[in-house]
């Protein structure tokens, strides 16, 4: 998939291949998200074990053996669209009433109390009065919390906590061995004996190194940004004196009249060569530039969107492919790259000169720095 120059600023609520609200997000090993869907039609021709490329930064990763189905669910993305589909859902106008009361015999409906609270343990929808029992219960209080968009934002928070194989159990500790969240059943059978530590303090201890990383690549995205500005200045200012070239070349044959036509249209066609080529090296620099900001702002906009919106949680399970992504990006050093436009120079021959000898002049031209790609 071709990214454009807008693609840089990246929604993470929304799939880049069909621009609409995710469904189903799966993460690549680069932490790009898309709906499954949307991979199963872009690599409808490919087969499990094969190496594809990321539809935005065409960095290659395997289909698992399973299917593209078999890769691994976004949870925080998840957990993003489920919050803007909560935010963006209109508000209804009935009154949603108690569930407790509307189940009683006998009850005129029409003195039947509004739901005002909801029980996250029973998964009811309460008044403020039979609220009261869920508060005072013999095995513990219940966790109730005003029912409304503000119970719908919490409930979503609250899926993303819990563990991925006890569904009833919340992630409590973050296990240092498997570079996983695990809840206290986890944590007594499967990982009895690794190094394991509560899940904020992790999240606390990776904060401080995902954030190291983020400067780093912040400032690679300037000395990029900054080589770019240079690389186009320097490709407009070759492009400019080619014209002028190619000016002089005409000028000089006009005076030669016909008899030099042929050499005019030869030392013509080589300036235009040259311009060509410079125009390809300058476009050539620009993509790779311009592939590695898309690559390293991406990682920067989810790493915010993780910080600012993400729990310990999300922040634990996206840590180590996150620090894997940034030494991946700080390893391809871009910054070495740079656009080197041919130094050309025009010598117009003395149009004294006797017929058959050059009358036109010659192009020049040095060889380009070493990482040039002229």
């Amino acid at each position: 998939m071709a990214m454009t120059a807008a693609s840089v600023t990246i929604d993470l609520t929304t799939c880049p291949i069909c621009q609409d609200l995710f469904d189903n997000p799966k993460s690549l090993p680069c932490l790009h998200a898309f709906c499954l869907k949307c991979l199963q039609g872009n690599f409808e021709d490919n087969h499990p074990r094969d190496k594809v490329p990321c539809p935005m930064c065409r960095k290659e990763f395997q289909i698992p053996l399973t299917g593209l189905d078999g890769l691994q669910h976004h949870f925080f993305i998840q957990q993003l669209v489920d919050a803007r589909k909560a935010s963006d859902r209109p508000k209804e106008c009935d009154k949603v009433v108690c569930e407790v009361c509307f189940g009683g015999s006998g009850i005129n409906l029409s003195k039947i109390s509004t739901a005002t609270m909801y029980c996250v343990n029973c998964g009811q929808k309460l008044c403020q009065r039979c609220s009261q029992p869920h508060r005072k219960m013999k095995g513990g209080a219940h966790q109730v919390i005003p029912f409304g968009a503000e119970a719908e934002q919490e409930l979503i928070k609250l899926r993303a906590s819990f563990c991925d194989k006890h569904e009833e159990e919340r992630v409590k500790l973050y296990c240092h061995d498997c570079n996983e969240n695990i809840c206290m059943m986890c944590s007594a059978v499967d990982h009895e004996t690794h190094n394991k530590v509560e899940i904020p303090k992790a999240a606390d201890n990776f904060r401080s190194s995902i954030n190291d990383n983020g400067a780093i690549i912040r400032s690679v995205v300037n000395a990029v940004r900054q080589q770019s500005d240079a690389a186009q200045q320097a490709a407009a200012e070759i492009h400019t004196k080619l014209e002028n070239m190619r000016k002089l070349i005409l000028a000089t044959g006009d005076k030669i009249k016909h008899t030099v036509d042929d050499q005019i249209s030869d030392v013509v066609k080589e300036v235009e060569s040259v311009s060509s080529e410079s125009d390809l090296q300058a476009a050539s620099v620009e993509d790779l530039y311009h592939l590695a900001l898309v690559r390293m702002e991406s990682f920067l906009t989810y790493l915010q969107e993780l910080f600012d919106k993400g729990r310990p949680s999300d922040i634990t399970r996206a840590a180590c492919q996150l620090h894997d992504r940034a030494t991946e990006l700080l390893n391809n050093d871009v910054t070495a790259v740079k656009y080197h436009p041919p130094h050309v120079t025009f010598t117009p021959v003395d149009v004294t000169q006797i017929k058959g000898l050059n009358l036109i002049g010659k192009v020049t031209r040095s060889q380009p720095g070493n990482r040039s790609l002229l």
